[in-house]
């Protein structure tokens, strides 16, 4: 069996699925950008069991790896590393902005924008569709505000959370786009060869919020 998931937008996504056809035999997706942590081992027992397997039955995992925020990112690949690594099976990574590419159901080429936070976003350019669903990407993926690389995205449609939030300097009129990755597209595309595979490594674009400290500041006069 292949189990995927993707933690790097604030969907916590896992499936369960076919490994050679990508037959699809369990899923769910909670929406919940503080709660990673919490969500992703329940949900991957809930598919496992929903699916009739156990994890000795896995042969492979996929994981999303980004770009995403640091702390959500972190944990679906530490998960997927630890997992992969006691079972003695492969992980394959795939950039998250392809998984949303594959989702998209049109046959023109398009542009993919997620949340970055800090009112910025992830984006990334696609080719159209070849005849196996794939997607070529163009450029990207890179991290910027929404208004700079609006002319970058002009005249293309733009799927994802951040052409939701930011449709406005964006310049998109977004009727009903897939906003985060999904566990379903991110299996069936590592089962059929249709998405990219990398290392398991995140791709975090810039540097996390929290920093080291500098140490102790003096308290005595200068």
């Amino acid at each position: 069996m292949l189990l995927g998931f993707d933690t790097s937008s604030a969907a916590v996504t896992v499936a369960v699925a076919d490994p050679i056809s990508g037959a699809v035999l369990a899923s769910s997706s909670t929406v919940d950008a503080l709660r990673h942590g919490e969500l992703l081992a329940p949900a991957i027992a809930e598919a496992l069991a929903t699916a009739g397997c156990t994890p000795r039955d896995l042969t492979r995992i996929a994981v999303g790896v980004g770009p995403g925020p640091f702390t959500g990112l972190r944990v679906g690949l530490v998960t997927a590393r630890t997992m992969a690594d006691v079972l003695e099976i492969e992980v394959a990574g795939v950039c998250s902005l392809d998984i949303l590419a594959r989702q998209s159901s049109l046959t023109l080429p398009v542009a993919v924008a997620t949340d970055a936070r800090r009112k910025e976003i992830y984006w990334a350019l696609y080719d159209g569709p070849a005849a196996d669903g794939s997607r070529r990407r163009l450029e990207g993926p890179a991290v910027d505000r929404p208004a700079d690389v609006a002319h970058v995205l002009a005249g293309l449609p733009v799927i994802g959370r951040g052409a939701v939030l930011y449709a406005e300097a964006l310049g998109l009129d977004t009727n009903d786009v897939p906003e985060y990755p999904s566990a379903e597209v991110l299996a069936l595309g590592v089962a059929t060869g249709t998405l990219p595979v990398v290392a398991p490594d995140p791709l975090y674009l810039r540097r996390p919020d929290v920093t080291m400290s500098g140490g102790p500041k003096s308290v005595l006069p200068k």
